[in-house]
């Protein structure tokens, strides 16, 4: 590797609120891998800038003349690429784990996290892609976002009801993946830290977290983050 990995990240108007979850467990990724990369603020309506990727969503990581999208697809191409520093998603039997926790977070986590935050998210968004956002998200869950806000309490304990076998695995052993993180506990440690993020204050999350990982896992990577600038977007380099 010659130059730092490029990642191309969701923001909002200001290009400090990174907020996608699906791009910061890519960051954890990298930092836990020990690899230095240059990410790229991006909106929803900038789709011919990652166009080079064959998709349009993030987040995309660019290595020399490869270019990988999707998180599990990269957290796979890193290990794949980089065996020589700590796994991921580790053997068979670890990978099939976070396997099933990565789809446990899509599939339950995720849809109970966003009825409590995306009328707060559509706050922050850049003037550009509110109207894109307020309609893709209210036909995906067939509810106004007005009418989430509203429902906010109903949604915090369904929230932390699905949160039970969590907090129950936690309480036994300090991370999902045992006795240090894997990428199992970097898809989790962003999805509960969301509204604990001083670069996105408009963002309320879930109060306060039953996951020690939001303290812990951080604290054991020390990944650091200098922002800088190069053109019109907001450019950091993350170091482990």
């Amino acid at each position: 590797m010659t130059q730092p990995l490029r990642l191309y990240e969701l923001t909002g108007a200001d290009d400090s609120c990174r907020f996608s979850p699906y791009c910061w467990r890519i960051r954890l990724a990298l930092a836990h891998k020990g690899l230095p990369v240059e990410t790229v603020a991006w909106r929803f309506h900038e789709k011919e800038a990652i166009a080079f990727s064959g998709q349009g969503k993030v987040p995309v990581l660019v290595d020399g003349d490869q270019c990988v999208s999707d998180s599990w697809t990269i957290a796979e191409y890193l290990d794949r690429q980089y065996p020589e520093r700590p796994a991921l998603v580790g053997d068979a039997s670890l990978k099939a784990t976070t396997r099933f926790i990565n789809q446990w977070v899509a599939d339950s986590v995720h849809p109970a996290l966003a009825r409590l935050i995306l009328p707060d998210v559509h706050g922050v968004l850049d003037e550009a892609d509110q109207d894109y956002f307020k309609r893709t998200r209210e036909a995906a869950f067939g509810v106004s976002l007005e009418a989430l806000a509203g429902q906010r309490e109903t949604s915090l304990q369904a929230f932390r009801d699905i949160l039970k076998p969590l907090r129950s695995t936690l309480a036994v052993q300090d991370y999902l993946a045992g006795e240090a993180p894997a990428y199992a506990d970097h898809i989790v440690f962003r999805r509960l830290s969301v509204g604990a993020d001083r670069q996105c204050p408009g963002v309320a999350g879930p109060g306060r977290s039953h996951h020690r990982l939001v303290r812990a896992d951080a604290r054991r990577l020390r990944w650091r983050c200098a922002p800088g600038t190069r053109g019109s977007r907001a450019v950091g380099r993350c170091r482990a």
